[in-house]
């Protein structure tokens, strides 16, 4: 516990008092924003990070400091006026510019974006998922390697909307279960929302449910504006070990406005600026937009920045265990000790048994790893028999159980990532990536290293029918931006795939067969996301491109092309983002100018227009049958390949 001097007691006032006329002026010149709840926490926020957190405005990535979460993420400016009066590098100008065009104040907190912020919130309910994968990577580096190394708390401030989203449910859930002691969640039980009250929509028991998660609940009252008792209200739930801790803080939105405090209108409209002089005048502060002294400013900058010099200062002498260091910072797979797996010509492995094989051989390499999945763990590849369960009486565990929770699972990772020091793998079955969405874009936005693992990649699912088989999913992610998509067509391209996305600075997602695959390639397509694989001996009549189960198909339509007298040329293309990477002079070797390309895929042919003349693929619902069957009958056959090229061909020779 923090025992340097306080601020004084009118210091505190005003510097909350600024954080407040901040909440307000900043709206109120874009025109746009929600100062109601950081209103509100304005002195929960002071509290933190003047007194509970440890953390650093001068070394913002010092690794075993505090992360603080705002789940509520619409009250970014409360977070903003905090990283100003600390001193994180926001300056006035930037407050000014708030929402507004390449700001360093977003509408929503950016992770990498603005010096402070930890992840990405804003749709509700992420960022306190986020949280508890936060505190899964603090728990497993600490049971690892020692305190000395690795010893901190996650906060994260979540609203009534963060509770009110499913995903909170799953999160919690899974936080209750793994008793992770040292996350603390502030729930701003404001009982307001965009349409009103509560009451129109909720009749929950916050305090029942979380307690019958395996939480730790602190029922705090209304003590919103009583900095003594939030810091020993917090001190309380530090204290706890053997679960996570719920403090319930009762806080009326908006206060002190004499206009709007608890009105639903308080939260996501501006004030007008007769609003905002009234509430300056019970504020006791003068009615100046942006209104920041400097003396106190500067005060609290060196309050925040005297307060935990010594802790970095030491924790960075402490920093001598080399295993500790290459978890947060892996070499690239070029520089590994281990060798990846090699599989014979005749080997006929799913790429999801490949997987497993691939991440065992890395893992002396990535002693960062984390595996995990949606109670798919053995179906979906990443379960690697060396690693115990992550659990409370296993805390060093590197493999999770999450359970049947793929939201929080893909948020959580994205946490785990935005953590650092741990590389998160998470699996399940490709269709249920629409549960994970909002966490695969988000781990996009904010380039979060998370490796998610879809398998059972097509209608090749077979007889579990169309709920089950993905027909859109892999063209909704090729269009996600700053998403690495691959879909390998091999073992030897599930290998590659692994060093690709351990080596990548982002998300990766890795798309599998649930079916048995012959070896097809030698894997070297995966570096630039599509390659020739069959070469004609003379100038190619058509190119046939494939991905992951197609290739092989693909390779076996150009077989029986060329004993019908036709020359053509197979392309794997495991990786739309990677090849669009490539110079033109290589893309033009895959796909020579004017040779007609014909794309055979088991899935939605949307986006294939870019790269091929005519299209096979699936865009319909799957049906329940055996898989090769429903394969078949959807046109993913020898026979029909062979037909649409011939007429590709002909067509191409009459234009």
């Amino acid at each position: 516990m923090n025992t340097l001097p306080r601020l004084a007691p009118e210091l505190d006032r005003q510097i909350i008092a600024i954080a407040r006329g901040i909440a307000m002026d900043a709206p109120l010149k874009a025109k746009s924003g929600h100062q109601g709840t950081a209103m509100a926490l304005a002195p929960l926020a002071h509290v933190l990070y003047s007194r509970i957190m440890n953390h650093s405005p001068h070394h913002p990535l010092w690794r075993n400091r505090d992360r603080f979460i705002l789940s509520a993420g619409h009250a970014s400016i409360l977070q903003y006026a905090m990283l100003f009066l600390n001193g994180y590098g926001l300056e006035i100008a930037d407050l000014q510019s708030f929402r507004q065009f390449d700001s360093q104040t977003p509408g929503h907190p950016e992770a990498g974006h603005t010096p402070g912020v930890e992840v990405t919130t804003g749709p509700l309910g992420q960022g306190f998922a986020n949280a508890v994968g936060m505190a899964i990577a603090e728990r497993n580096l600490r049971a690892r390697f020692g305190e000395s190394l690795m010893d901190h708390h996650t906060y994260v401030i979540a609203g009534d909307g963060c509770l009110m989203e499913g995903i909170s449910h799953e999160a919690a859930s899974l936080a209750g279960h793994l008793a992770l002691d040292r996350l603390i969640c502030i729930y701003d039980d404001n009982k307001i929302t965009i349409d009103g009250s509560t009451t129109l929509t909720c009749s929950d028991d916050v305090v029942a449910r979380f307690t019958s998660y395996g939480w730790n609940v602190l029922q705090l009252g209304e003590i919103g504006d009583d900095l003594d008792a939030l810091e020993a209200a917090i001190n309380k739930a530090k204290s706890h070990r053997g679960s996570p801790t719920l403090c319930v803080l009762q806080t009326h939105i908006g206060f002190p406005s004499p206009d709007f405090t608890d009105s639903h209108e308080a939260h996501g409209n501006p004030f007008l600026a007769e609003h905002v002089e009234r509430t300056k005048t019970v504020l006791g502060m003068p009615n100046e937009p942006f209104w920041a002294p400097s003396n106190v400013v500067e005060a609290s900058r060196n309050h925040a920045s005297s307060r935990c010099a010594p802790l970095v200062t030491n924790y960075a002498a402490t920093q001598s265990n080399e295993l500790f260091e290459l978890c947060w910072n892996p070499q690239s797979s070029a520089h590994w000790t281990s060798d990846m797996p090699t599989f014979a010509p005749d080997s006929n492995l799913a790429t999801r048994q490949a997987m497993p094989q691939a991440i065992a051989a890395s893992m002396v390499d990535l002693p960062g790893l984390m595996l995990g999945s949606a109670d798919l763990t053995g179906n979906t590849g990443v379960k690697v028999g060396a690693m115990s369960a992550q659990s409370l009486q296993n805390p060093q565990g590197q493999q999770i159980y999450f359970g049947i929770r793929e939201h929080a699972m893909g948020a959580a990772m994205v946490g785990m990532a935005l953590h650092g020091g741990v590389l998160p793998v998470g699996g399940t079955f490709f269709v249920f990536a629409d549960y994970m969405r909002p966490a695969i874009r988000l781990a996009a936005l904010s380039k979060a290293k998370v490796v998610f693992v879809f398998s059972h990649d097509s209608v090749g699912v077979g007889e579990d029918g169309p709920t089950h088989q993905p027909i859109e999913h892999l063209a909704s992610l090729r269009i996600i931006p700053d998403l690495h998509v691959v879909r390998p067509a091999d073992s030897n391209e599930t290998a590659h795939a692994w060093r690709d996305a351990a080596d990548h600075n982002g998300p990766t997602a890795l798309i599998l067969s649930r079916q048995s695959l012959p070896i097809s390639t030698d894997g070297s397509a995966i570096a630039t996301g599509a390659g020739v694989i069959r070469s004609s001996t003379s100038r190619p009549e058509v190119v046939l491109v494939g991905t992951g189960s197609e290739v092989s198909l693909c390779i076996q339509a150009a077989i029986a092309l060329e004993e019908s007298g036709h020359s053509c040329q197979v392309v794997s293309m495991p990786s739309w983002d990677r090849f669009e990477q490539m110079p033109e002079a290589f893309k033009s070797t895959v796909f020579p100018k004017s040779i007609p390309v014909l794309s055979v895929e088991a899935g939605s042919t949307f986006g294939w227009a870019k790269y091929a003349d005519e299209s096979i693929g699936i865009d319909r619902f799957g049906a329940s049958a055996p898989g090769s069957v429903v394969m078949n009958n959807l046109g993913i056959n020898l026979q029909h390949v062979v037909d649409r090229a011939v007429r590709l061909i002909a067509s191409d020779k009459q234009s």
